[in-house]
């Protein structure tokens, strides 16, 4: 019976791979088809998505760019709210048909 990987299991398997990725002089993050199914159910389950996997193990960086389109996000999802909020209340306040 196989053991089931921790987190740090999984954060060393990444590591690993990126260092024998190196030292076979290939300069890329390691994928997800370097690993058997099991490694990346795993990694995938304790990291998350693959991208996030691998800034939890230091292998990327987080991209500056994830924060400035969450702002933006977030901001778009307040300006829809508040028009909808609005018509809402213009329904309201509109005299009823005859």
């Amino acid at each position: 019976m196989e053991q089931k990987l921790t987190r740090e299991d999984c954060l060393a398997l990444l590591c690993a791979k990126r260092d024998a990725l190196a030292d076979m002089g290939e300069m890329r993050y390691p994928k997800r088809s370097d690993f058997f199914d099991a490694e990346v159910v795993a990694i995938k389950a304790h990291l998350g998505p693959w991208p996030r996997a691998l800034e939890a193990a230091g292998i990327k960086e987080r991209d500056a760019l994830d924060e400035d389109r969450k702002q933006k996000n977030v901001q778009r999802r307040i300006r829809a709210k508040r028009k909808r909020n609005a018509s809402r209340k213009a329904e309201r306040q509109a005299p009823p048909e005859p």
